[in-house]
């Protein structure tokens, strides 16, 4: 049975996928939330839970194959794959963009579902999407775990997100978090 948004949300967060604090992003941004991925990964069980969620969100698109990009979705992409009995690839950084490459074969028009773990700027979605079609799949759909997205991000196939994360993003010399002295924890 699917779990609702806030049935993942409390998964996520007593796994310590989601957490409150005073965060500085990659980005360079500061966050009083953080997602850290591999707090969920390095759980087979919680991992398996929230990608029979993706499973039965996305099965009427059949795919014949799951793609994701390294590294989370690489994880996300195995165990989705397990669900619908079909292979899984990986998307892998290239020079430019990503690629499938150790001599994984995508059949001409074979349908991939793309998956991954956490959708920020939808970079790592858009190239492995390109990755698949270069590689003569077609794209027939997106799953994510978790949206924290500030805006909506097309991808012009049919997509889902088992959670949307609202993140509050400052900028470091407007941060209240700051101004407040709450230490601030680099990721």
């Amino acid at each position: 049975m699917v779990k609702n948004q806030e049935e993942i949300r409390a998964l996520l967060i007593d796994a310590k996928v989601i957490q409150s604090g005073h965060f500085k992003l990659n980005s360079g941004v500061h966050s009083n939330t953080y997602l850290e991925k591999f707090n969920l990964l390095q759980w087979p069980d919680l991992t398996e839970i929230i990608c029979k969620d993706i499973y039965e969100l996305t099965k009427d698109l059949q795919p014949d194959l799951i793609v994701g990009p390294t590294t989370g979705g690489a994880i996300i992409a195995y165990e989705v794959a397990r669900n619908y009995r079909v292979r899984s690839i990986i998307a892998e950084k290239a020079e430019k963009g990503r690629t499938i490459g150790r001599d994984y074969l995508i059949k001409p028009g074979e349908k991939v579902l793309v998956v991954d773990d956490i959708l920020t700027s939808g970079q790592s979605i858009f190239e492995t999407m390109d990755a698949v079609k270069n590689a003569n799949g077609t794209v027939i759909g997106i799953a994510i775990i978790a949206d924290r997205s500030m805006q909506p991000i097309h991808f012009n196939v049919p997509s889902i997100s088992l959670v949307k994360i609202t993140l509050e993003n400052y900028e470091e010399n407007e941060c209240p978090l700051c101004k407040d002295n709450v230490p601030l924890k680099v990721t």
